[in-house]
């Protein structure tokens, strides 16, 4: 893996990208520049996508985003493409650049009434850009409805019309895109689900714009694609003469004979990362079940009460601790749940260790700040529900993005919000969405792995919003690897075929 500018992950919403623009544009690029060049992207798309002399319908709508189809529909023409332009709202409406490209453009302009996209080889959506803030309407809504009926491929700039840019989301019709050509950085709804499959493939374009005029020391990018150039810098390093506990101490606490298979699984990832030593703290009278189940390099404790499991705690070689998968969600398990807020050592809190914390009363906030050390949630929807539903500001934020950044910002704790379209988020501010993964991970015991995971790297030194992504992506990553037909047992034996393979430093 080579070094690379972590700014190339940017991710920017809607505004930022607007101001991106207008910083070229006051440094001296010319917007018409902009335009041309995102046109030029655009019509290079369809080339490479289609046949020579195929007919390509391209719709225009009323401002730069229709700009930028004007001219993908000259280039294309200059190509010896059929190409027929129509415009979804009168020509007088036309404005600034995106009038300019029009008077470009030599050829006849239609209205898209009564348009049969089933006729074209190809449909160039460009009616509508990120920016739009309400569901599509009227003949609009319907054309789009006729596209996606049509069967043709759809290339759409910068998002599929109908789609929000910021959240992924559509109110409506939204054109179901097999390409996407965005423009300088990806935006959220590029990488938020369901705008992620609506936008098929998603090329990004470079229009001219410098990065350095975009992110400056005062204004550095906060949200980022997940990928090892966010996080390579802080990989682990260990030195020849390390040992065990140099590498890290994992403690995952668990809960009696009715889930050993859990936080096992939890432990052999944190092994596979490279923690030095796990060791699984259950309650006694699961202590043979665990010694009897292998690997031999786990190490078991039993923890007969809550003093015992301070004393585990307390010991100063522990690194790192997991706490959830299986512990169950009685007094014991509430009970150790307390006892691990009380500690300082890095923690992961998974599973019914959530549950347990949604249903305590008073703030997060508070019982975290009296922590004396750093932690992880990592909740899937229905559990991050519970944790926030009775916080409107967190529960009803506009995007997955947003709701985990801000849930974040009240605990001050890092919020691995899981899914297909996994957002990480830190309390500074930082966030990063996920792009790896597969439907095989939804399987019993996946969420378990991640969890040992992001404790292996905690355990290593690894700052917590980078081990957290770093986990996330290998967990992913892990996941299409092996495929569907995996279950949760080959998941830390397929992160330690990837480091094995490609090693992040």
């Amino acid at each position: 893996m080579n070094p690379a500018d972590p700014t190339e992950l940017a991710v920017l919403d809607v505004a930022g990208m607007t101001r991106a623009d207008h910083a070229a544009i006051a440094a001296g690029t010319p917007g018409l520049l902009l335009m041309e060049k995102a046109g030029q992207a655009v019509a290079d798309a369809v080339l490479g996508c289609t046949k020579p002399g195929a007919g390509i319908l391209v719709l225009c709508g009323p401002g730069n985003n229709g700009g930028d189809g004007f001219v993908a529909a000259r280039l294309l023409a200059e190509r010896g493409l059929r190409v027929t332009v129509a415009l979804a709202c009168p020509r007088s409406h036309l404005a600034g650049d995106a009038a300019a490209m029009a008077q470009r453009w030599t050829g006849a302009i239609d209205p898209i009434a009564g348009l049969r996209p089933e006729r074209f080889d190809l449909i160039v959506d460009a009616l509508f850009g990120a920016g739009l803030s309400r569901p599509l309407e009227g003949e609009v809504a319907a054309l789009v409805g006729a596209v996606n009926a049509s069967g043709r491929p759809v290339v759409a700039v910068d998002v599929p019309s109908g789609l929000s840019g910021d959240t992924g989301k559509s109110h409506g019709e939204v054109v179901r895109a097999v390409q996407t050509v965005t423009f300088f950085r990806l935006k959220p709804g590029h990488l938020l689900q369901p705008g992620r499959t609506l936008c098929g493939t998603v090329t990004l374009a470079d229009i001219g714009i410098a990065p350095e005029i975009v992110f400056t020391a005062d204004r550095p990018p906060t949200t980022f694609r997940n990928a090892p150039t966010l996080w390579r810098e802080t990989w682990p390093a260990h030195a020849t003469d390390t040992h065990k506990y140099r590498r890290g101490a994992v403690l995952v606490v668990a809960g009696g004979l009715a889930g050993v298979g859990a936080p096992r699984l939890g432990a052999r990832a944190a092994l596979r990362i490279g923690a030095g030593l796990a060791t699984i703290a259950c309650h006694p009278e699961a202590l043979a079940a665990h010694a009897a189940r292998g690997p031999d390099a786990l190490m078991q404790r039993a923890i007969a009460d809550d003093e015992a499991l301070e004393r585990l705690l307390a010991e100063p070689r522990l690194s790192a601790v997991l706490i959830g998968p299986a512990l169950g969600l009685d007094t014991r398990g509430r009970d150790a749940v307390t006892t691990v807020l009380r500690a300082g050592a890095p923690a992961v809190f998974d599973a019914d260790a959530l549950t347990i914390l949604a249903a305590r009363t008073g703030s997060l906030k508070r019982l975290f700040e009296r922590r004396g050390g750093p932690c992880v949630l990592t909740p899937h929807e229905g559990e991050f529900d519970r944790l926030f539903r009775t916080v409107p500001e967190i529960a009803q934020a506009p995007s997955k993005l947003e709701r985990a950044r801000r849930a974040a910002g009240q605990t001050g704790a890092t919020i691995v919000l899981k899914g297909p379209d996994t957002v990480i988020a830190s309390p500074d501010g930082r966030a990063a969405i996920n792009t790896t993964g597969s439907p095989a991970l939804a399987t019993a015991g996946s969420g378990d792995v991640l969890g040992g995971l992001i404790a292996g790297l905690l355990a290593q030194g690894m700052p917590i919003f980078e081990a957290a992504c770093a986990a996330v992506w290998l967990h992913g990553r892990a996941g299409e690897d092996a495929g569907i037909g995996l279950i949760a047992d080959d998941l830390p034996e397929a992160v330690w075929r990837l480091l094995a393979e490609d090693a992040p430093n």
